[in-house]
């Protein structure tokens, strides 16, 4: 059963970036907790800030490579790891990065959502 959740933890991580490329604000907002937070280089977002940002194109996550997933549960919290390069239009110009994301799901009710999401940028690869 642990595998089966770590699993699906793992897909929901998953599914979030295939939501946040695509843009997918509606769906996307379902997966996050109300009062998540997100943390960027300089800025931290609170959800309704994040997918504003991703509703009016601020910020938007297009291409997102990732080379390595790692998970860590802890009771009703599970730490992702994902090790990617990321491609984003923000603001009107784009960048790619090499990032570190920490994603921190909350289990509440049976269901698991992201409650913060941490880009790390990485200085060297």
């Amino acid at each position: 059963m642990a595998e089966t959740t770590g699993a699906s933890i793992l897909a929901l991580s998953a599914r979030i970036w295939q939501l946040m490329s695509g843009q997918d604000v509606d769906r996307l907002e379902q997966l996050i907790d109300d009062d998540a937070v997100f943390v960027h280089m300089g800025a931290t977002f609170t959800k309704e800030q994040e997918l504003e940002v991703i509703r009016r194109g601020q910020i938007h996550y297009r291409d997102i490579h990732v080379s390595d997933t790692s998970l860590r549960r802890l009771g009703a919290t599970a730490i992702v790891l994902t090790t990617m390069e990321m491609t984003a239009v923000v603001d009107g110009n784009e960048v790619t990065n090499p990032f570190v994301t920490t994603s921190v799901f909350i289990e509440n009710d049976d269901h698991w959502r992201l409650g913060a999401l941490a880009f790390t940028r990485l200085l060297t690869r």
